[in-house]
């Protein structure tokens, strides 16, 4: 690859990019399946041509599924599905069951360890691994449910037929991406102590571009935050870090508009925004400076600005918690995700 002009992504060791006059070209490569992306037809066909001489490949043609990843064309532009997988693990895991839930988590139970016999724990893990896959391909909105979820695997229950039923009612949901817009928006969100029997907050960030999200994570923080404030700053903490990273990876990219705007992250919590923005820091908590160093850095180098945004309005917050059912329906609307006939 090299050899033919292409140059490795400082980022993704996995994307190899060529830029010439003539147009451009895009590798991205994933074990033994690779996509390729490109402005001109010719040098793509140079390219297959090229890899073709040095190994024995199949081209597959125009893009249809890769990874498992269903890639559909609409006149509004990409959609991004995983139909036929939400049906093998439905048919696999949860065969004889025909209910629907239209939320992944019940937002009156309260998860706590299993003090009784575990209830098929091999089966259990098989199916966590299924759903972290879809949700890390396509599904945003089981981010926070499979991370809350997998933290029982060493003595499960039965509180994961909830969310296989919340698969059944949404199996046909896919990511919808338009053309515009074309800047990469944030959105970051935090819980401060679901739980009183745990004491570690969750944090939860989607970014988007062109409508839908293209980026999001659902995780227990590392440390003890000890108010609301500090539990966002440590989740707009993060959701820096994936900013920058995001940043850098589209500067990368040939024709992408240049200089790369600045990367809004939108927070709902004003003190949290406060401190990031204040210069001052009284020194109290070092788990805390260290992140308002961070914050600080990427502000006053434009790699990120904040914004706040109402709590009614964060598309985070299905990543920390659990919603009604009216939430969550318009939470994953604004992450993209919609049926593939919408």
């Amino acid at each position: 690859m090299l050899e033919s002009g292409f140059k490795i992504s400082d980022c993704d060791k996995c994307v190899y990019m060529k830029d010439t006059t003539h147009g451009y070209v895009i590798l991205c490569l994933y074990v033994d399946d690779m996509l390729i992306i490109g402005s001109d037809d010719k040098m793509i066909r140079s390219t297959k041509d090229m890899l073709k001489s040095k190994f024995d490949m199949k081209d597959m043609g125009l893009a249809d599924v890769i990874l498992g990843i269903k890639i559909t064309r609409t006149q509004n532009g990409l959609v991004l599905s995983q139909t036929h997988y939400v049906d093998k693990i439905l048919e696999k895991f949860n065969q004889g069951d025909t209910s629907i839930a239209r939320t992944p988590i019940d937002t009156s139970q309260h998860l706590s360890k299993n003090r009784g016999d575990s209830v098929a724990q091999v089966e259990y893990s098989r199916i966590i691994g299924s759903l972290m896959y879809l949700m890390s391909c396509t599904r945003p909105d089981l981010a926070y449910a499979v991370s809350r979820l997998s933290r029982y695997t060493s003595n499960p229950s039965k509180s994961i037929t909830r969310l296989l039923r919340y698969l059944r009612y949404t199996r046909e949901y896919g990511l919808h991406y338009g053309r515009y817009p074309a800047v990469i928006e944030g959105y970051s969100d935090a819980n401060w102590i679901y739980d009183i029997k745990d004491s570690r907050s969750t944090s939860g960030y989607v970014f988007t571009l062109a409508g839908a999200a293209i980026s999001w994570k659902s995780s227990k923080q590392t440390v003890i935050a000890r108010s609301t404030m500090e539990s966002e700053f440590i989740a707009l903490d993060k959701s820096g870090e994936e900013a920058e990273w995001l940043r850098q990876f589209v500067e990368d990219i040939p024709k992408w508009p240049k200089p790369v705007t600045a990367i809004c992250i939108h927070c709902d919590s004003q003190s949290a925004i406060g401190r990031a923005q204040s210069t001052m820091y009284n020194g109290k908590s070092r788990h805390i400076r260290r992140r308002h160093n961070t914050i600080r850095q990427l502000l006053s180098t434009g790699v990120i600005s904040i914004d706040y945004v109402k709590s009614k309005d964060n598309i985070a917050d299905p990543l920390t918690k659990g919603l009604s059912r009216d939430l969550v329906y318009k939470s994953s609307k604004g992450m993209g995700l919609n049926p593939l006939n919408e």
